[in-house]
């Protein structure tokens, strides 16, 4: 198959069909789900997932944040539905526009390679986890010859400057950005994807202060360094 057969757009939507209900599925068995339960869905487009997320648990109080005023607004008939139950927010990944430990689970799913500086995004996800929360971040596995053709050739060709992070990768910025119990799992299929998950340990703002520090330089180097060509 050459590149001129693959459509690799048709991968990305196949993915966002097999990563929502294996991310609902996990957040169900972590059973943090209840009422009051905080989420907020990074990168969350025109709401589908945000949505599905509030229709699994009526009681939780969802979020969804997006850099892209275009695609808040393509999801306006879904924000009107859930209206009160799920908020939607135009803010940039790397600067979260809340509070820290303001919520009990963080999902960012298929939009990550979209960000320049993922490890400064990654330590804002964590920033604003309250200890014991969960974050649970799905993008594309492209560790494996399949996976490496469909994201860094086919995806990185039609989209330009995007990064789908190796596992190797995704457990670094994770243990650098201060989480615990780093889990990682491979869905395999058409669109093979990763889902990477951890638990926020202490409040940032309790750790102590050479921990901070080097926490804080990792994420200004992130927003230092140029993009790793793709």
């Amino acid at each position: 198959m050459s590149n001129l057969d693959f459509d690799p757009r048709a991968a990305v939507y196949a993915r966002h069909r097999q990563a929502h209900p294996v991310v609902v599925k996990e957040l169900i068995a972590s059973g943090l789900f209840g009422p009051g339960t905080r989420v907020l869905d990074v990168g969350c487009g025109t709401g589908k997932f945000a949505a599905r997320i509030r229709e699994e648990s009526p009681q939780a109080e969802v979020w969804g944040v997006d850099l892209v005023a275009d695609m808040l607004s393509k999801g306006s008939e879904r924000w009107r539905e859930h209206a009160g139950g799920v908020i939607p927010v135009q803010a940039d990944s790397e600067r979260l526009p809340f509070a820290a430990d303001m919520f009990d689970i963080v999902t960012c799913a298929n939009s990550f390679h979209h960000y320049p500086n993922q490890a400064r995004a990654i330590f804002e996800m964590h920033r604003v986890l309250k200890p014991g929360g969960r974050l649970m971040i799905v993008d594309g596995y492209r560790d494996a010859p399949w996976g490496w053709f469909i994201y860094d050739v086919c995806v990185a060709g039609v989209e330009g400057a995007v990064h789908h992070a190796s596992s190797r990768e995704f457990r670094e910025m994770f243990a650098q950005a201060g989480l615990s119990a780093i889990a990682q799992k491979v869905y395999r299929g058409p669109a093979p994807f990763l889902l990477t998950e951890a638990v926020a340990a202490e409040p940032i703002s309790a750790l102590p202060a050479p921990h901070l520090f080097s926490l804080l330089a990792a994420a200004r180097r992130g927003l230092e360094e140029t993009p790793p060509k793709r």
